[in-house]
């Protein structure tokens, strides 16, 4: 099955795949035994900066060989890839789905260069996703800029992009103010338009805000933040009680919280076969 396939499949029945990002092999290692518990598929995310601190090759080859190693279905994708250079790295490094995000730029340099990636990524068979609208980015301030639907519509025609990152009241890391989704203009936007719909920035979000976004068009829920955190709050109560040196006895017991955590976010999406 193809990234395209499972975003399709999962639009379908009314689930969402959770794309989880990974920093290092005990978040890779942690979303791997959440995803085999709960028998989930697997969307890996990498960012520019885990690309750059991993390096594009290692962090690719890391998580292929985690697939392989837990036998669990997956794939693994750009997230926020800021530059056609860096999609294009990507693309010759094996990814699956790239997602090109100019939601900063105007609206018709935003097409220009999500329908760019299109004709980059279409003939290696991979799934382009893009952002239309304002995702506060961290440090961001949140609110304003949502996607309408008339914008969507347009924005997919002309770039023929698979998925699209909407602007709904959602904000990428912490937030400062209780989040609430516009679901509505969630509802108009998957009514205006087949695309495949994403949420980016699903940390801190009520789990039953999620799935009724979910229910009304989000086929891609993105983790990041929540991973992150729940990793390192973890590995610092583990330090503060221990004079341990060594990390490779440190680091794995800040896992297993991680583990706790992404299995109740992938009961959350509805993707799960366990239970």
């Amino acid at each position: 099955m193809t990234v395209k396939e499972l975003l399709k499949q999962c639009q379908q029945n009314r689930t969402a795949v959770l794309a989880t990002n990974f920093y290092n092999f005990e978040t890779l290692t942690a979303v791997m035994q959440a995803a085999q518990k709960m028998q989930a598929p697997v969307l890996l995310q990498l960012t520019r900066s885990s690309i750059d601190y991993m390096g594009l090759r290692q962090a690719v080859g890391m998580g292929r060989r985690a697939l392989a190693d837990y036998g669990i279905e997956g794939w693994i994708h750009l997230d926020h890839g800021g530059s056609i250079e860096l999609v294009e790295r990507c693309l010759d490094a094996g990814f699956d789905s790239v997602m090109i995000d100019a939601s900063e730029r105007p609206f018709e340099e935003n097409v220009a260069i999500t329908r760019r990636v299109v004709e980059l990524a279409h003939p290696y068979g991979v799934n382009v996703e893009a952002e239309l609208g304002y995702v506060a980015k961290l440090g961001q301030t949140q609110g304003g800029g949502f996607t309408t639907p008339a914008e969507a519509a347009r924005f997919v025609d002309q770039t023929g992009v698979d998925a699209l990152a909407v602007a709904i009241g959602s904000a990428h890391g912490f937030y400062k103010e209780p989040p609430r989704l516009d679901i509505a203009r969630l509802a108009q936007i998957h009514s205006a338009t087949d695309v495949v719909l994403v949420l980016h920035g699903s940390s801190g979000i009520p789990h039953t805000m999620v799935q009724e976004a979910v229910a009304n068009g989000i086929a891609k829920v993105n983790l990041a933040t929540e991973i992150k955190d729940t990793f390192m709050r973890a590995l610092k109560g583990v330090l503060l009680q221990s004079d341990e040196i060594d990390l490779r006895k440190v680091f794995p017991k800040a896992v297993a919280p991680v583990v706790e955590m992404l299995c109740e976010k992938y009961r959350m999406v509805g993707s799960c076969k366990a239970e």
